[in-house]
């Protein structure tokens, strides 16, 4: 079979994922199909399985999710009717119809108490809403389809969405001078990075390569705190001629008061996505430059 025979259903339409699947479905063989709520929505199991079936899709992408962090402790149901239970609707539709199904997670499954880089057997232990209901969904896919690929990653950011790359481009524009935390520590990664990851993971599956079911982790390499994330933002605009902050503050969680509890490190381990489909991590500084080449210059908001 050839790679310009599969089709792709994506669950998501205008996040910083299924927005980049879309942009670089154009470079791929895969026929991609991108559905949001209003023609998927997830709380309703009779909509996604009769969209499964007039498709026929070899595989599934779940890029649907409900990410405000903060929004969540007061919108619980919400996130976890998209997170948990949206989840285990589609993880259902798809098994009956036997077709593999990728599902993306987060690094907010974790507590961040951990020294060092958590692997995907690590204890999930979330701290906060969003996190739990990402958990739950973890749990309601494993339970429900064999042929599932769970990838988590961290700290996305895009031309797309919102996501601090562009809340710091916006803050350097109005010549604002932000506050950012300096102790929470994680992997800035491309969705860019992220979808090649996922095209890769799939034509494996498809090809008949590879068994690789599972849970994996996927993000930028190295690790960093927000506050050097915000730092290098501003390096690579100021070199591209773009408004700067006068000062950028770095502050504590504490400091920062935040109601929300948030991990302290969620570095990820990536070594297993890398042996089991030579998957090799991309330097998020690198595609950072490249993020903000595609914001600044080609004008992408």
């Amino acid at each position: 079979m050839t790679h310009n025979r599969w089709e792709l259903l994506v669950i998501g339409r205008s996040g910083q994922v299924a927005s980049e699947l879309r942009v670089f479905a154009d470079r791929s063989a895969f026929r991609v199909h991108c559905h949001g709520r209003e023609t998927a929505d997830l709380a309703h199991f009779q909509e996604i399985d009769a969209l499964l079936a007039r498709i026929k899709p070899a595989l599934v992408i779940n890029a649907a999710a409900y990410t405000a962090v903060d929004a969540a402790e007061t919108a619980r149901d919400r996130a976890f009717a998209v997170n948990c239970h949206g989840a285990a609707n589609l993880a259902e539709g798809c098994h009956k119809l036997d077709i593999p199904l990728v599902h993306i997670s987060t690094d907010y499954i974790f507590d961040g108490h951990k020294k060092g880089a958590y692997r995907e057997d690590d204890p999930v232990n979330p701290v906060n809403v969003y996190g739990a209901s990402k958990a739950a969904g973890e749990t309601a896919v494993r339970e429900r389809h064999d042929q599932h690929v769970i990838l988590r990653t961290s700290w996305l950011y895009s031309p797309y969405g919102n996501n601090f790359v562009k809340t710091m481009l916006r803050l350097g524009a109005e010549r604002k001078t932000p506050r950012v935390v300096d102790d929470q520590f994680g992997c800035p990664t491309a969705a860019a990075d992220i979808v090649r990851a996922i095209f890769t993971i799939a034509a494996d599956l498809l090809d008949g390569k590879t068994d690789g079911f599972g849970t994996f982790h996927y993000c930028g390499a190295g690790a960093v705190s927000w506050f050097q994330f915000a730092e290098e933002i501003f390096r690579v605009a100021a070199q591209k001629g773009e408004a700067t902050p006068l000062n950028v503050t770095s502050v504590s969680t504490s400091e920062y008061g935040s109601k929300t509890t948030r991990p302290a490190n969620t570095e990820l381990n990536c070594d297993k996505i890398r042996d089991k489909f030579g998957i090799e991590l991309l330097s998020w500084r690198e595609s950072l430059e490249k993020c903000i080449e595609r914001i600044t210059v080609v004008g992408i908001k």
